[in-house]
Formats: structure tokens, C-alpha cells, sequence
């Protein structure tokens, strides 16, 4: 019988190892500490109980992403883990990840991402779990590796060379099987049995002067983009770029909004292009961006839900709709004339994945830019970018020459519009942020904002209710609590005040802005002038400015021309 070197390490508990909804994200140099990444790796396999089992490895490609890989193939097969399926070169996008779980029937996955958050020496890194339905692990799995991480005294490590991950095929390391596969192929049959692409192709061969660019903003998913756009769609070379994934991202923030996506943004508006798309570090979110068009989160959710017949996934029709609490109600507009269930939960997509499970969901949203459907158990850019081309090519069989905004206008002329914005104040000084949300939260508690009149450069808004946001899960009856502080206002406008945990340092205030209008004239208005007085209300009733010292956000998602 072989015996491997084993070696069981004494360690000491590192503080703060608490996962949050996307796993555990700190800085890289926070990781690089000596039996910090080995301390959260165990802790995580104490937790899951990992005898026998199959586990999907992979990431974004970031900076330490291939050094955190060989961690874990030593430790995993130090504790009895059967087998790893990798990502060739360590490399898998959150949606392929997901998918590739499903597919072999794996037991979870270990994925190694920062999503839309800089790469780099001096940026971040994350180590997340994800359960074998596909899904993130919830509260229950994640509270369960935070507590093993407050007591872990050693971790057990196979002592070997570190195994290659460029060759695709089966490999033994020490104990453990280890499949390395193809991290495109998979998911872009997957993508193939969703949408038509028949349809989408035979739209771009007949309009030659339709142009398409897809930005993998040099994150995971640009071989993703040149599998489908190039190889697949056959388009040009020039309909993709920056797509090779690159550890630092190539300097830039790979968060696929108006602000970072500047280079998309940029080459769209120079060369008029019809389509432009985007996608984030880890491939879960996305921007559709076109000539003279740019499409909220909110909308392409609801769009995406109302055309979904001419998807063939759906051709039996939808089950369910949903939407984070924060996304306009646009979607739920378009779940009452489909006469199907629509849900609000809180931020994270571990809340959709439940429904989804008990199947009550097909389509969802948050307004992060993140969409997609029952397909799988995350949030899928790539997904939602090829959906839109779907969209595009079936209404221009109807009608020739129908473009991104043709297809938001017919939107609103059925529906009415939902002004929607999220302002973004990023690495605010953390006792500053507390103070905004203990500041809304003494008027949501004292019932003081309830009939206060706020003036504006718009008019006045009166406060119509104000409540922080709970949900109960209607599969597992977990509730949960403080998901956001919402003010509404007798108009129906709202705006919603939320903390993000997803950052590495400081807080990150995250304003949203929501205004519902049924006056045809203003369809063509621009966002930020359709929300400019709800955004004066927002400042004055939050005192942010006063708190944080902050003038300005760091992002905005609207249009910035």
C-alpha cells in the first residue's frame, strides 16, 4: 500500500474569517499571511465533511489565484477528498462553475474570486464555497466554517510538487483523482442548448452592418466571448476585446458599469457600434451597451422576462419571477401580465437558488448587473448578454432594424418606465457610514420621516413609509433581517440605502433610486434627469454628505453624457 506524506500542521486562528454572501474577500497580502489561506481551506473541508467526495476547483484567474489552487489540491488530499475537477490553468467563470457542479454531479465547489473587485498584488482575493446544487452556501454552511475558523488549532497537507494544470485530462495527486477540463467547452454547449443560435447567427450573417463587441474587460470570460462571438457566431476579431484574462486585470475594475467600463463605452460611442456588452472579473455580471442605448440592470431583467418565448429554454413558458429588493419593480410589472409568482428578496443569489429548487423561478435580477435564470445557480453575465442578442434577432425578424432602444421604448409603451440609479460611495470611512444608517435608522424607528415633506428641484416628495427590509424565505422559513433601509414616497418613488459587504477596506454605501412613471413624454427622458430631485431627497434625508464628507460617488450607473 503507497503511503504519502501527510504532515498535520499546527496553526494559529486568524480573526476576521468571516465568509459573507460571496464567500471570504480580503486583500491578497491578507491571504499571502502565513496559515491563512490553509486555515480557511480546512476550515471549510471541517465543515462540509469531506470524505469521498467530488469538489470543483477553479477562479477568475486573479493574482495568488494559482498558488491558493495548489493549497487546496495539497490539503484536499490530505482529507480524504475523492476527486477535484479543475478549470484548466485554475481558471473557471462563477456561471461555468456552477454548471460544471450540475453537470458531473459534484458534491460542491471551491471557487477563487473577488467577482468585480481590482486584482493584483495589492488588491483582492476571495475563497467562496458553493453547495452541489450549483448554488452559494447558505448562512447555515457558511456560520459553520466561521466558527471552525475561531478554533482550528492545525490542518492537515499533503506534502508533494505542485501538479500542472495546463493539460486537460486525469491526473492522480498523492491519494486524489484530479480532472482537469476544458473550463469553455462545457459551458458554451450549456449556452447552446439555452438560446437560439440558429436565429442569432442568421440576424448578424443578413445585417452585416449590425456591429457587436463584447468586453471581457480582461476578466475571466473573455475566452468565453471568442468561443461564442468568434468561433461560434463567427463574427470578427474586432467584435471582442481586452479578452484575455490577465491576473491585475490589466490594471483596470473589472465591474461592468458606466464608470469602469469606460473602454467599452469608449469604442461603442466612436464607432456606433449597435451592441456593445460587458462582463465582470468572474463573469457573473453584465452591461448591455449600445449606440446611443444603455439598458439598467432593472430593465434588462424585466425585458429579458417579457421576451423570454422566443427563448427556446422557455418555450414551455416561465415558472416564476424575481428581483433583489434594491432592483426596480419593473420585473414585477411584467410577472402580473404573465400571470406568474414574482418574489423580492435581499441581495444574494443563494435567495434565488432556493426558489429555483423548489421550482418556483425561472428569470431573475439584481441591480449590480447581475441576471439570469434556473439554468444554473448563479448570476450569469455571458448568459444575459447572448439572451439580449436572442431578443434582438427575434424582433428583427418581426421588424427589421429594431434596435436596443427600439426594443426599451416598446418596453415602456406597454409597461410605463422605472427611472432607476444606484449610487455607489466606495471604502467610505467606516464610523462615517455608520453614522448614515444610525441617522435613517433613528427616522425609520421614531416614525419621524413618515408624512415629512422634502423639497426638490423637481418638486416635493412626501415621505410615505419607511421600514428596513426583512424577508422570510417562503422554502425554509429562514428570515432575514436588515437588508436595507427603504424610504418611500407618496408618488411610489423610493430610494433605498443599503451597506455592502463585498469590499476588502472601509465601508461601501451603496444609494438606490427609483422613480415609476406612466407619462409617455418622459420614455426618452434621460435617467439621471428622470431622478435628479428623488437623488437631492436622498442626500438631505441621509446626511451622507455631512457624515462621510463624500460630494460625489465613486460610481453612478446611469448614463454619463
Amino acid at each position: 500500500m503507497t503511503r504519502f506524506n501527510v504532515q498535520v500542521i499546527t496553526t494559529q486562528v486568524h480573526d476576521g474569517q468571516k465568509p459573507g454572501t460571496s464567500g471570504l474577500r480580503k486583500r491578497v497580502k491578507v491571504f499571502q499571511q502565513q496559515h491563512y489561506t490553509e486555515n480557511f481551506v480546512q476550515s471549510i473541508f471541517d465543515a462540509v465533511s469531506p470524505d469521498g467526495k467530488t469538489i470543483v476547483v477553479g477562479g477568475d484567474g486573479r493574482f495568488f489565484n494559482t498558488e491558493a489552487i495548489q493549497t487546496i489540491l495539497k490539503i484536499a488530499a490530505a482529507n480524504n477528498v475523492a476527486k477535484l475537477i479543475i478549470g484548466r490553468n485554475g481558471i473557471l467563470s462563477t456561471p461555468a462553475a456552477s454548471n460544471v457542479i450540475r453537470k458531473y454531479k459534484a458534491d460542491g465547489g471551491i471557487l477563487l474570486t473577488a467577482s468585480h473587485n481590482p486584482g493584483g498584488p495589492d488588491n483582492d482575493f476571495g475563497i467562496k464555497y458553493n453547495m452541489s446544487n450549483g448554488g452559494p452556501a447558505p448562512e447555515a454552511v457558511t456560520e459553520k466554517i466561521y466558527e471552525r475558523t475561531k478554533t482550528i488549532k492545525e490542518y492537515k497537507i499533503l506534502e508533494a510538487q505542485p501538479l500542472s494544470l495546463e493539460e486537460i485530462g486525469e491526473f492522480t495527486f498523492g491519494p486524489l483523482k484530479v480532472q482537469i477540463i476544458d473550463s469553455v467547452k462545457d459551458y458554451v454547449e450549456l449556452l447552446k442548448s439555452i438560446f437560439d443560435f440558429d436565429l442569432i447567427s442568421d440576424f448578424l450573417t443578413t445585417n452585416t452592418s449590425f456591429k457587436v463587441l463584447f468586453d471581457g474587460m480582461h476578466g475571466v470570460t473573455g475566452p468565453y466571448g471568442r468561443a461564442i462571438f468568434v468561433e461560434t457566431l463567427k463574427l470578427p476579431e474586432s467584435s471582442i476585446q481586452n479578452a484575455t484574462p490577465l491576473p491585475d486585470f490589466g490594471g483596470g475594475h473589472p465591474d461592468p458599469n458606466l464608470t469602469y467600463a469606460h473602454d467599452l463605452v469608449k469604442v461603442v460611442d466612436e464607432k456606433n457600434i449597435d451592441f456593445g456588452a460587458a462582463s465582470d472579473g468572474d463573469g457573473d455580471r453584465n452591461m448591455i451597451y449600445g449606440a446611443n442605448a444603455f439598458v439598467t440592470p432593472s430593465d434588462s431583467v424585466a425585458v429579458i422576462a417579457d421576451w423570454a418565448h422566443c427563448i427556446p429554454y422557455f418555450k414551455n413558458g416561465v415558472k416564476g419571477l424575481a428581483r433583489s429588493m434594491p432592483t426596480s419593480g419593473a420585473i414585477d410589472l411584467v410577472a402580473k401580465a404573465k400571470g406568474v409568482e414574482v418574489f423580492e428578496v435581499p441581495t444574494g443569489w443563494k435567495f434565488f437558488g432556493n426558489l429555483m429548487d423548489a421550482g418556483r423561478l425561472s428569470i431573475c435580477g439584481e441591480e449590480s448587473f447581475g441576471t439570469g435564470s434556473d439554468h444554473i445557480r448563479e448570476k450569469d453575465g455571458v448568459w444575459a448578454i447572448v439572451a439580449w442578442l436572442n431578443i434582438l434577432a427575434a424582433a428583427n425578424k418581426d421588424k427589421p432594424g429594431t434596435g436596443i432602444n427600439d426594443i426599451l421604448q416598446d418596453h415602456y409603451q406597454k409597461y410605463g418606465r422605472s427611472f432607476f440609479s444606484r449610487y455607489d460611495y466606495e471604502e467610505v470611512d467606516s464610523d462615517g457610514a455608520k453614522k448614515v444608517v444610525d441617522h435613517i435608522n433613528e427616522g425609520i424607528n421614531s416614525n419621524s420621516l413618515i408624512g415629512k415633506k422634502f423639497a426638490s428641484s423637481t418638486g416635493d416628495f412626501v415621505v410615505s413609509e419607511a421600514f428596513n427590509f426583512s424577508y422570510t424565505d417562503p422554502i425554509d422559513g429562514s428570515v432575514s433581517k436588515n437588508q436595507g433601509q427603504v424610504v418611500r414616497f407618496e408618488d411610489g418613488s423610493r430610494v433605498v440605502f443599503r451597506l455592502s459587504g463585498t469590499g476588502s477596506h472601509g465601508a461601501t454605501i451603496r444609494l438606490y433610486v427609483e422613480r415609476y412613471t406612466k407619462d409617455e413624454t418622459q420614455y426618452t427622458l434621460e435617467t439621471a434627469k428622470g431622478i435628479k430631485g428623488l437623488i437631492e431627497v436622498a442626500l438631505v434625508l441621509s446626511k451622507l454628505e455631512e457624515f462621510t464628507g463624500r460630494k460625489e460617488p465613486t460610481v453612478i450607473t446611469v448614463r454619463s453624457h
